[in-house]
């Protein structure tokens, strides 16, 4: 007997063998079969879905749900349109903190200010708080003079702005978080996932100095699963700044690693490890993404994390003791770096499955596209960066680089597998909304971005499903409706190949199923 027979549906499997059903069976967990196969079977629950279409889960393969979470409850001074305005919001959430405590402010962006705060601005409301504004980038802040005068003096800053590396050692200062803290945040994220029909994601980089929130992080996830709050698969990047010598045996040849060599895959169908995460370079919205061509009128082409060499090295030594790789790569200069990296690694121990990825890869030039296919790596882009920021960044390509940026089109034309992700918070995290404008290519503003670079429906359906699993070591077991794969499905109130392609985005959610389950706010 099934534990749920889903019926009248439309159902789009992602399946090649048996691309649309009306029927799906669902038992203990697992898909059973569709149409014919579970039509007649009797099931304890038969759901009616009026028409309604279904589709493999959605796999949001690069987010940051604590970061994500922390957000809800620190006040945002979003839009940043008049240093006043700014400085206003401060001021208020400084009056809700005691004397010298921290005071966290989110939705902070220069571009919308022409130039940015500074230290004594912020001193002027912060009365004795340490001020922390976070870039919405995630790769810069502002703070006032209480924090400078806590950094050594080596620190790099331009009257409070602090970007990358200087920014990772202000922000040591206020962690760590504590696990029910970031318990709480988790669980609200991923709440905020499941309603958007994202029923699995990749955490991007836990317990690193950029976007760590407490060096015991992981057990922060555990405990939230354990509280039975977890609502979703979860995989875990690891900050490749966890790493540390080992003393394996040279046999191994594994020259840096976690205690008890930990690495991915381990963990279950609910909680693991996957990749390590390596940053390269910076971001666009901080300009501090690395370019082999400076930006627009700005003089400058962004920065790499650390020497080359020494990026590299990390590479290759995550590689060497057998994590997958996810490769922070969005300027091309930065993916330069990346696939040589990656091709040395292959070179010393060949790993064809390894499935490395380079998350991003915001600007790539076509002759790096033979490249990234012939090293097999792994495009992980975000979509909603191009329609929420793309007016700004097309505008700091130029015309001749506008074409390259978060591409999809040239991934796909060169057999590069096209993965779908939000890296929310810093956008939208929607899967329609995104895979709307894979299609379209076209911002808020209706500027079309690279048009050429547009697929087609079911290609970005497929970036989000099939794409994600195949990303994450999971295509066994999710990514289409098939036969002993996960029942985690999710239900639509319209088929976004039948919509114009404009309303994609605004496609109802009706509800998720995980597990066979459908969420708690099901209406179904």
């Amino acid at each position: 007997m099934l534990c749920t027979r889903l019926t009248n549906a439309r159902v789009i499997t992602m399946d090649p063998d048996h691309p649309v059903a009306h029927d799906l069976g669902i038992w203990h967990g697992r898909i059973v079969g569709v149409d014919d196969a579970v039509t007649s079977l009797p099931a304890r629950r038969v759901i009616d879905l009026q028409g309604a279409t279904v589709l493999p889960g959605f796999i949001d393969s690069h987010v940051h749900l604590a970061w994500t979470g922390l957000n809800a409850s620190v006040p945002s001074v979003a839009p940043c349109n008049r240093v006043a305005d700014v400085l206003g919001v401060v001021a208020e959430a400084v009056a809700r903190k005691p004397h010298g405590s921290w005071v966290s402010v989110r939705g902070y962006d220069q571009r919308g200010l022409g130039r940015h705060l500074t230290a004594a601005e912020l001193d002027t409301v912060s009365d004795g708080r340490k001020v922390f504004m976070m870039h919405d980038s995630g790769h810069a802040c502002v703070v006032n003079s209480a924090v400078l005068g806590l950094l050594p003096a080596d620190v790099p800053h331009e009257d409070g702005y602090l970007a990358e590396g200087a920014m990772g050692v202000a922000r040591r200062l206020r962690l760590p978080y504590s696990q029910d803290e970031l318990a709480d945040a988790i669980a609200h994220a991923a709440r905020t996932c499941l309603s958007e029909g994202v029923t699995a994601v990749a955490e991007a980089g836990i317990g690193g100095a950029l976007f760590g929130h407490s060096p015991v992080e992981l057990a922060a996830y555990q405990l939230v699963r354990g509280q039975g709050r977890l609502p979703l698969r979860v995989q875990l990047m690891v900050s490749a700044d966890t790493l540390h010598p080992v003393g394996a045996h040279e046999n191994d040849r594994i020259p840096r690693a976690l205690d008890l060599g930990l690495r991915t895959g381990f963990g279950d169908d609910w909680l693991s490890v996957g990749a390590l995460k390596i940053w390269t370079d910076g971001g666009m919205m901080a300009r501090t993404a690395a370019l082999t061509t400076p930006y627009q009128g700005l003089g400058h082409a962004g920065e790499l994390q650390d020497d080359a060499d020494a990026l590299i090295d990390t590479i290759v030594d995550g590689h060497l003791a057998g994590w997958q790789l996810a490769v922070h790569a969005i300027g091309d200069r930065a993916a330069d770096l990346a696939l040589d990296a990656l091709e040395r690694a292959q070179a010393l121990r060949p790993r064809p499955d390894a499935r490395h990825r380079i998350e991003h890869a915001g600007l790539i030039r076509p002759d790096q596209l033979p490249r990234f296919a012939q090293l097999g790596a792994v495009a992980v882009v975000q979509p909603s960066f191009l329609r929420y920021f793309g007016d700004d960044y097309a505008s700091i390509m130029g015309e001749r680089r506008a074409p390259w940026l978060y591409r999809g089109r040239g991934f796909l034309d060169h057999g590069i597998k096209l993965v779908g992700s939000s890296d929310r918070p810093v956008a939208n995290g929607s899967p329609l909304r995104a895979i709307q404008f894979m299609v379209e290519r076209a911002s808020e503003s209706g500027q079309l971005i690279g048009p050429a670079e547009g697929v087609t429906v079911d290609e970005a359906l497929r970036a989000y499903t099939v794409g994600g699993a195949f990303a994450c070591h999971w295509d066994d077991v999710a990514g289409s409706i098939t036969p002993g794969k996960r029942a985690d499905l999710v239900v639509l109130g319209d088929d976004p190949r039948s919509v114009s392609t404009s309303r994609i985005g605004d496609i109802e959610v009706v509800t998720t199923f995980v597990d066979g389950h459908e969420s708690k706010e099901s209406t179904l």
